[in-house]
This record gives C-alpha cells, structure tokens and sequence, in this order.
C-alpha cells in the first residue's frame, strides 16, 4: 500500500484551493472520501460514523478497513460513489476528471488540494467547513500543532544536518530520482526533526527530478531512501540493508562515509493528515540516530 500511496502523493500537483460543486447539505451524513488523508481527516474531526466510503488503500483508522471501496484516490469510481448516494464527497485535484463526472451525476461534491504543512491544515479546515463542523477544525489543528513544537524544541540547539529525502526511483537502481523539495508538507517535516533541506529549487508539487550528478554535487549530510521497501515490516527489514548497499558505490558522499543513509519509511509519511504529528516523530528519531554517528 504505501509504495501505491508513495507514487500516487508524488502524481498529485499540490496547491491548495477548495472547489464546490452544486448545494450540499449543511450537515451532510453520508460522507465519502477518496484519499487516505481524508479518511483519517474525517475520523479525527470525530465524523467517522458518517462515512459510507472509502479510498481502496485507506487502511487507518481501523474501521475504515470494511467500509465500501470506491477506488483509488486518483482514480475514483464515479458511479460507484453515486451508488452510496452521498450527500458529500471530498475529492482531491487529479487530472481524471471525477469532478465532471460527479458533476454530471448531480454528485455534491469538494474538491480539497494539499501542499506544504500550512495547507495540510488549510486542508482540515475545508474538510469540517464542508462537513458542518466547523468548530472542530480549531482544536484539532491546535493540539497538532502543539505536538509538532514539541519535537522541534526537542531538537533545539542540535546540529541541522542538510538531509535528501528521495521518495522514487528506479526500484533497485539509483536512476529516476525523485526528491522532496520546497512546497512538499515533508519539507516542513525536516525543519521540524532537526534537519535542513538541500534542495532550494521549488515545483509545482513539492517534488523534483534529479539526477545522481545533483546528489553527489549536493552532498547532503543524511540520505533518507523511502523506496522500494516493501508493505509489511518483516519485508522492510528485508529491504534495508540491500536499498542502503545501493548508496556504497558513491563512496565519495559524505553521508555514505559516515553511515547517515536510510532506508526506511513509514505509512504515516506519506498521508499528510492528523498523522503528521507520528510523521515527524519518525523524521526525528532518524536525525536523531544521525547525531550519533
């Protein structure tokens, strides 16, 4: 699930903005949602016994598990989620048209973009205005917000190590690189776990294509590989050391010579919603583990 999560995250162009299609009720009770973040959106601002829907790899919290499947977050099934007949659904801005089709359905329907952490929590504020409870957006993005000090304070006074976060490439070759850049909500997390990010040049999604020219000429202090790891955490420890093997060809990297390249990952990165708090604490603990070396 989370290498589909992973490479559906890095499709979608994140630039938050809200669309509304045709009148919706005040308090809708049937609510479908079609991503992962979302979903556990939803769950956290306590909506959970309204949904009737959800994404094929929504998968937290639990009970989400039996919920009716609707297809991926990039690809919704239009009649399918008529077929719930909602009198909401949430959907983010991908290219596949499932707001026309909605649309011609007579489907009420927002459309919710996700960027940077400010637009993760823009995000949870148009998801309650959308769902009537408004006043549940504030505490819920307070206590996260919270949280997240938290763990920069902890990491207060330490060294900022210029880290490479590389969500895609080539499974098992380091071609295709695609790296975290200004604009992604993993870039906030990196300034929040202690780190800085080496890449300064922005995209449209948060996301760049470089090559093994730009690492090498970057040199970053800790690599973190999140590739081709696996579902399961017995399949990921399988994983590791073969993905970090991949890193010892470039000796010369500062972050090979002094074993600060991971991979490793974790669901919670690549749904940026309430998690994000458990996101960050991971994002820590790894330049944590680099400060040690």
């Amino acid at each position: 699930m989370i290498v589909r999560l992973r490479r559906a995250a890095v499709a979608l162009a994140i630039v938050a903005s809200v669309t509304v299609a045709f009148a919706q009720a005040p308090h809708p009770s049937r609510i479908v949602s079609t991503s992962p973040s979302i979903t556990e959106t939803l769950f956290a601002l306590g909506l959970g016994d309204r949904v009737v829907g959800v994404s094929t790899y929504c998968r937290f919290p639990p009970e989400v598990v039996k919920l009716p499947k609707v297809g991926t977050f990039l690809k919704p099934n239009a009649e399918v989620i008529a077929g719930l007949r909602p009198d909401l659904v949430l959907v983010h801005a991908v290219p596949d048209g499932v707001d026309r089709q909605l649309a011609s359905l007579h489907v009420p329907f927002v459309t919710v973009r996700e960027g940077a952490l400010a637009d993760v929590f823009a995000a949870m504020r148009q998801i309650a205005d959308a769902a009537g409870v408004s006043d549940r957006a504030g505490p819920l993005i307070s206590g996260i917000q919270r949280k997240l000090d938290d763990i920069k304070q902890r990491r207060a006074g330490r060294p900022h190590p210029r880290v490479l976060f590389i969500m895609g490439r080539q499974p098992g070759a380091l071609a295709d690189l695609i790296a975290v850049g200004p604009g992604s909500y993993i870039n906030d997390l990196i300034g929040i776990g202690g780190g800085t990010n080496p890449l300064t040049d922005g995209s449209p999604s948060g996301y760049l294509h470089i090559s093994m020219e730009s690492v090498l000429r970057l040199d970053p202090d800790v690599i973190v590989d999140t590739v081709d790891m696996g579902e399961t955490e017995a399949e990921r420890v399988d994983r590791q050391r073969i993905n970090e093997r991949l890193w010892d060809a470039f000796g010369s990297l500062s972050a090979v010579k002094n074993r600060r390249v991971y991979a490793a990952t974790t669901d919670a990165l690549v749904v940026p919603g309430p998690r994000v708090v458990e996101a960050a604490e991971w994002v820590a603990s790894l330049l944590a583990r680099a400060d040690r070396r």
